[in-house]
């Protein structure tokens, strides 16, 4: 136990998204993100300022550094997300950034799904608008655990103290109505630099911490130990061999918790139990293991388990079901309808299923619940019911983003067509509103 809690307490890779409006400044935050950490090959460098030049600009333009495909640069817009890797020498980062238009919802829902930090920029001379609460409210839905508003171009607003704390009051109240546990307030200007990586001599008045000594230090780590223990099993080992005659392995990456050997365990869906007998990892036996270790499960009973299956403690597994309630993200140009029959992919697990009931589709920009749309169309986000034709193990959402998540896919061409989160849609729906649960209850991962 306590090996695990020390090696779970130090986190060194931080995956966070950037979101906003169009012009919110993201791309050029990224690049300011890049460039003042040192973070930038110089060949790299060399091509932005050639690029920059071309444009007729005299100082490079650092949102070229994730702007990458040539629309992008032309229209000068995110389109699609670029995930740049770069570290300091207190933590690596994986940044996903996103596009800003409406149509391109489905992109954040790509980037975000991952993260465990979003930041969302508003521009300070526009404040919150429609495309801000909507970031908002997919950050939430994605139980991102952890929120920054950076209030952008503060130095087209003279830097006035007054103006970043009407916007950051704003967005504080609307997340909390969502449900979301932490916002981080930051006012910044990316194209200056001020309070991007170095704290701004502009802003006296600003106490806190500048961006990339926020994402240093937010606290991302939590006791695997905790977590709802679940091993999905994505190949059986048996070699057969004179070496190992009887040897028969389940190999996997553990998604959540831990397994240590004598524990009882069930597999599901079979729900057929027995106990760990051994478990393999990097060549060598040990006693326990922990996500997202990669190892192997010996079990004390020849049980009949194939890929797909899912291991669990005997007194910590999922319900098994065939009815899947969930919000999904509609990311396929073609709609989701009442009735199409399509491929249910839960871990290491494809079934048939159908699309029983699509009860509501969700307006983000007030939150409201538009009834029985019959169809979602590309980027919409709404309730649905399905039908699956083997039982799953699903976890909620809310309690597991690994093992609470699916996508549904087109058994005709293998597209994806949504995104699925099982269980209720924010965390206010799942505890707060109903005043069942904390909002820390609501977002224990």
């Amino acid at each position: 136990m306590t090996a695990i809690s020390e090696q779970s307490s130090t986190t060194t890779l931080l995956r966070f998204a950037t979101a906003g409006s169009v012009d919110d400044g993201k791309s050029t935050l990224v690049g300011r993100l890049l460039h003042d950490s040192k973070s930038v090959l110089t060949d790299q460098l060399e091509a932005v300022e050639h690029a920059s030049r071309s444009r007729g600009q005299e100082a490079p333009d650092l949102a070229l550094l994730t702007d990458g495909l040539r629309a992008e640069r032309e229209q000068g817009i995110t389109i699609d997300v670029a995930y740049r890797y770069f570290a300091t020498p207190r933590r690596r980062f994986i940044l996903a950034d996103t596009p800003g238009h409406v149509q391109y919802t489905r992109n954040m829902v790509t980037g975000a799904s991952t993260a465990e930090l979003a930041v969302v920029l508003v521009d300070a001379r526009n404040g919150v608008v429609e495309q801000t609460r909507r970031h908002a409210a997919v950050a939430a839905l994605l139980r991102v655990p952890h929120v920054v508003l950076a209030v952008n171009k503060m130095d087209l607003v003279d830097y006035a103290e007054p103006v970043f704390a009407a916007i950051a009051e704003e967005f504080t109240s609307y997340a909390a109505s969502l449900g979301v546990p932490e916002v981080t307030a930051i006012p910044i200007s990316a194209l200056a630099g001020d309070n991007v990586v170095e704290p701004s001599a502009h802003m006296d008045w600003y106490g806190g911490p500048t961006v990339l000594e926020h994402l240093e230090t937010v606290p991302v780590s939590h006791d695997l130990t905790a977590c709802h223990a679940r091993f999905p099993v994505q190949y059986v080992i048996r070699p057969q061999t004179a070496e190992h005659p009887d040897y028969r392995g389940y190999a996997g990456q553990i998604a959540a918790g831990a397994f240590r050997v004598g524990e009882a365990v069930t597999v599901l869906p079979s729900g057929r139990t027995s106990t760990i007998a051994g478990i393999d990892a990097l060549g060598e036996s040990v006693d326990i293991a922990w996500a997202p270790q990669s190892v192997t499960l010996r079990l004390a009973d020849d049980i009949d388990i194939s890929r797909g299956d899912l291991i669990a403690p005997a007194d910590d597994a999922p319900a098994v079901t065939q009815d899947v309630e969930a919000t999904v993200c509609h990311v396929a140009d073609h709609p989701l309808t009442v009735g199409q029959r399509v491929l249910l992919k839960h871990t290491t697990r494809t079934v048939k299923a159908i699309v029983k009931d699509i009860p509501s589709r969700l307006a983000l920009d007030d939150l409201s619940q538009h009834p029985a749309p019959g169809q979602l169309v590309a980027n919409d986000i709404g309730r649905v019911v399905v039908r699956t034709a083997e039982p799953l193990a699903l976890d909620a959402y809310a309690d597991s983003r690994r093992t609470g998540s699916f996508l549904l896919i087109d058994p005709a061409d293998g597209t994806t067509l949504t995104a699925g989160m099982a269980g209720a849609s924010f965390a206010t729906a799942a505890g707060a509103e109903a005043g069942t649960g904390t909002e820390a209850d609501a977002w224990d991962f």
